[in-house]
Formats: structure tokens, C-alpha cells, sequence
């Protein structure tokens, strides 16, 4: 029995081809692969003897030859098959160990030139990868390390792998070319500038129980490489498996928490925001986010940007929560949450980045692809666009609303005071009827002064500053741009409010 061993990832391979030696195995190999196993004193046979030729421009030409896909690709059940391999003195190979060039790797590093990137195409590894796996009935291809011990194990115990294995390997080892040549294709079209095509790859995480109803399946994948504010790459420290609305409700607050750099709480439900509040430390941030809405929290979601204490898990303790989540958590505050065994615990990298977050929205047939909504505008005097000007109090109460109605569903009002929600209007058809409810929530809680309002889009009719200054409203933020602004700064002149424009819209469908 021959195995042809040419890897760029040596992980675990000495133990591996050892193993083979040790069963009888002849052991082709190529360049560096060859150079370490003989090192170790395991005896090979170079590529250059089985074909007859030198490896020749520096490598990029050595296995692509009849002598190496001949004797993968022949089908041992045929005899004409086998009666061309003896003509041609072609030897079979039996098992092909072959892992591809660190392509991927390569262009991650930084300052990395379209040169250097091409000479870590592989070329002769995924011919000899998928000749192996298409002739998976009789040939053995292993791309993964992780695989070795089990092909070892059937080896050992029954003198070849399994039909069984034999076809598992072969699809990983087609999954391993696709991932492969779709980098490679991604990168190349994006040196190329062309954008007709989209490559996406992403490793299964999990199955989940169910998606967003009992009778829809759901599976949950995650991208590549770690990245920030990543739920898919958190980690659970405690409490039940993480559902598929679980995930979408953690992610929308995650999105919040991105915004924010001062010590910040925030309460979520169903993917909107139900009380949020920034304060000089995470404890007030969190009383403050509690007591904007006792009642929407139940259920919902608690997501900090500062070490959870103690002093926030006891605030905790009594309320059902699904999830919380925290860059890291004290031990006491651990211990505290742990009596809640249900509860959800999530540890989530917090490192801001200014990275662009690519953003994909699944439509019936399609896929849309944006950028992220990450931008935050700072919010400045010269914005104002009324006659009344806003106080330093105001502004940061302004800037703050602005940062949470980016984050409710649209049409969306933030209602806040003192740096922390007391009404959110949530996706209603109409952007006064959404003002209304956000306004209802912050009278119901005994606010009827001093208020500022978010708009995320702008403000079509002078209608809902009307409204605003029934309830108390002293200042409005809002983009601007409708061909009735002038209307709507004309009211807020006239009922005493600010108003300032951002020039900026923030929707979220």
C-alpha cells in the first residue's frame, strides 16, 4: 500500500505517517513534507522518483503527472484500468494526505502584495485532493489533522478505512477545495474590482431547536475568524441553549452596545430597545435602565459594556431575564447569577474596531448586502435649526436619544431625559402614531417636562412637534430633509422647542 503526504499544515504529521510505516505503508512525499519526515528518520520516497522528473519552477510544477493522478484516479474494479497502470509501470496510490497553501493566511496579513498572495495559490494540492476524492471507492483523502487518528484506528483494526469514511472524507475534502478556490476568488475579484459574484463561507456552529417558531428548523453557522461584538463567538458560561430569537435579540444589543463608549446599560426585547442609560459607572447605568421600564424587561435581554459587579447581578437576581451579557463578569457577580440557572451568561468581546461590518439580510430568493449601520454622529450646536438653543444638559441628552432611536425599529421614537430612555415608539406605520406611544410611556412614568425626542427619520408634518409639546418636549433631533421642514421648525418656533437637524437618517427595517 503507497500514501502519497504533501502538507502545508504539518500539524500531527510525523505521529500520522509514523503510524502508516508502522502498518507496512510505502510513503511518498514531496519538497518541505519530505524534508521534515526524513528528519525524523521516517524513509520516503521522493516525488521526483515516482515520476521521473525534477520538480521544476521552484516548485510550482511536481505532481501534476500521470504517474501521481494515474495511480490515484485508476479504479481498481476495472480491469482495463489496471492492465494501463502495468503498461505504464504506474504504481496506486492508496491514500493521499494533502493540505493547500496557506492562502488565506497570506492575505490576512498586513501590507500583503498580489504577488506574494499568488505564489500561495496551490495548484498540484487541490488536483491531487479532488482526483483522490472522486475516486473515494478506493483511495483514502485526508485534508484535515484532525481525521488521522480515526483513519490510523480502521487501518489498525480492519487493514483499510471504511466505504463509510471513505466517502466523509471525500466531501470534506471537496468542502476543503471549494473554501479554498472561493478565497481565492473572492480576493482575486476583489483585486479586479469585479462584484458580480459573492463568495460567502461560514462554519457550522450549531443546530437549534427551532427558528423563530416550533415548526421552522433553524441552524445557526458563524464566520470565519473571530470577530468583535460577535454573538457567534461569545462565550456561554452558564445557563440553557441559545435559541434562534434568543440570537437575534442578543445580536440587536450588541449593535447598541457598539455605540456606546461611556459606562452604558441596556434592556432589549424582540430586537428593540425597552430602557437604556448611560452614568458615571456601570451600577447607575444599570438602575437607571431598570426603573426606564420595569414592566418591557421581563423576559427581555440586559447587555452592559463594563465588568457586570456584584451590586448589578444582586439588581438582577429577582427579574427573569433570557440573556445577559458583559465584556467579563467579577467572580462574585458570577456566583450571584448562578443561582438563575436558566439564565443565559455570555461573555462577548468588546474591542472597538473601526472595521467595516458587513451586514446580510436573507430575502425569498436573494440575499442583501450592506454595510453595518455603524456610524454614530457627534451631535453639535450648529445643527440647531430654531430659534431656541439647546443647553449643554440638553445636548448630551440629544446626542444620546440619537444614539438609541438608530437602534428601534422603524418608524422609531426615542423619548429621554437625563441620559437614560423613559418612552420608545416602536414600528408603527406612521411616525406620529409611533411619537405617541413614546410620549404615552414617558407620561405614564411621570415625566412631563423637560423631555427630548429622537426622531430616526425626519419629521413629514408638523404634526408630531405639536404632539411632542403637549407632553412636555423641550428639544427634538431629527435628520431633516423633508420638503416641509420649514413647517415643522416654524411650530417648533413657535411652541418654544429646539430642533436639530443631523443631515443623517438612521432606518432599521
Amino acid at each position: 500500500m503507497r500514501a502519497l503526504v504533501s502538507v502545508s499544515d504539518k500539524t500531527g504529521l510525523l505521529a500520522f505517517v509514523q503510524g502508516l510505516v508502522d502498518l507496512g505503508w510505502e510513503i511518498v512525499a514531496t519538497g518541505g513534507t519530505q524534508k521534515l519526515l526524513e528528519s525524523e528518520g521516517v524513509k520516503t520516497i521522493g516525488i521526483s522518483e515516482v515520476t521521473g522528473f525534477p520538480e521544476i519552477l521552484d516548485g510550482r510544477v511536481k505532481t501534476l503527472h500521470p504517474k501521481v493522478h494515474g495511480g490515484i484516479l485508476a479504479r481498481r474494479d476495472l480491469p482495463a484500468h489496471m492492465e494501463t497502470l502495468a503498461e505504464n509501470g504506474i504504481d496506486t496510490i492508496d491514500l493521499v494526505c494533502v493540505n493547500l497553501y496557506p492562502f488565506r493566511q497570506t492575505i490576512a496579513k498586513e501590507g500583503v502584495t498580489l504577488e506574494e498572495a499568488i505564489e500561495n495559490i496551490d495548484i498540484g494540492g487541490p488536483s491531487m485532493v479532488r482526483s483522490a476524492a472522486k475516486n473515494w471507492k478506493d483511495v483514502t483523502i485526508v485534508c484535515d489533522p484532525s481525521d488521522y487518528d480515526l483513519v490510523l484506528s480502521e487501518l489498525h483494526t480492519h487493514g483499510r478505512t471504511s466505504q463509510q469514511t471513505r466517502l466523509k472524507l471525500s466531501a470534506k475534502a471537496y468542502t476543503h477545495t471549494a473554501e479554498y478556490d472561493s478565497c481565492i476568488a473572492s480576493y482575486m475579484r476583489s483585486r479586479a474590482g469585479l462584484p458580480e459574484k459573492l463568495f460567502l463561507e461560514f462554519d457550522f456552529k450549531q443546530d437549534l431547536r427551532y427558528g423563530e417558531n416550533p415548526h421552522q428548523q433553524a441552524t445557526f453557522y458563524s464566520d470565519m475568524k473571530p470577530v468583535p461584538f460577535s454573538l457567534a463567538f461569545a462565550r456561554q458560561i452558564q445557563g440553557k441553549e441559545l435559541s434562534y430569537n434568543n440570537i437575534q435579540d442578543a445580536n440587536a444589543a450588541l449593535n447598541v452596545l457598539r455605540d456606546f463608549s461611556e459606562p452604558f446599560c441596556l434592556a432589549l426585547k424582540h430586537m428593540n430597545p425597552c430602557g437604556a442609560a448611560v452614568g458615571a459607572t456601570i451600577e447607575e447605568a444599570w438602575q437607571a435602565a431598570y426603573e426606564a421600564d420595569k414592566v418591557s424587561i421581563y423576559g427581555g435581554i440586559v447587555g452592559v459594556n463594563r465588568e457586570l459587579t456584584a451590586e448589578v447581578a444582586l439588581g438582577m437576581k429577582p427579574i427573569f431575564l433570557e440573556i445577559v451579557i458583559a465584556p467579563s463578569y467579577t467572580p462574585e457577580a458570577l456566583e450571584i447569577l448562578s443561582s438563575k440557572k436558566n439564565l443565559r451568561v455570555l461573555e462577548v468581546d468588546m474591542t472597538h474596531s473601526d472595521a467595516a461590518v458587513p451586514q446580510y439580510v436573507g430575502v425569498t430568493g436573494g440575499l442583501l448586502v450592506q454595510q453595518l449601520d455603524t456610524q454614530v454622529e457627534r451631535i453639535t450646536e450648529d445643527m440647531c435649526v430654531t430659534k431656541a438653543k439647546p443647553s449643554a444638559a440638553i445636548m448630551k441628552d440629544l446626542e444620546f436619544g440619537w444614539k438609541i432611536v438608530k437602534h428601534v425599529k422603524s418608524n422609531a421614537i426615542a423619548v429621554v431625559r437625563d441620559g437614560h430612555t423613559i418612552g420608545i415608539g416602536a414600528g408603527q406605520t406612521n411616525r406620529v402614531g409611533s411619537a405617541h406611544i413614546a410620549l404615552e410611556e414617558a407620561r405614564a412614568a411621570g415625566f412631563a417636562d423637560g423631555l427630548i425626542l429622537a426622531s430616526d427619520g425626519f419629521l413629514p408634518f408638523d404634526d408630531t412637534v405639536a404632539l411632542a409639546a403637549e407632553y412636555g418636549v423641550a428639544a427634538i433631533v431629527q435628520p431633516g430633509g423633508s420638503i416641509r421642514d420649514a413647517e415643522a421648525i416654524a411650530k417648533a418656533d413657535e411652541l418654544g422647542i429646539v430642533m436639530l437637524f443631523t443631515g443623517v437618517r438612521h432606518f432599521k427595517h
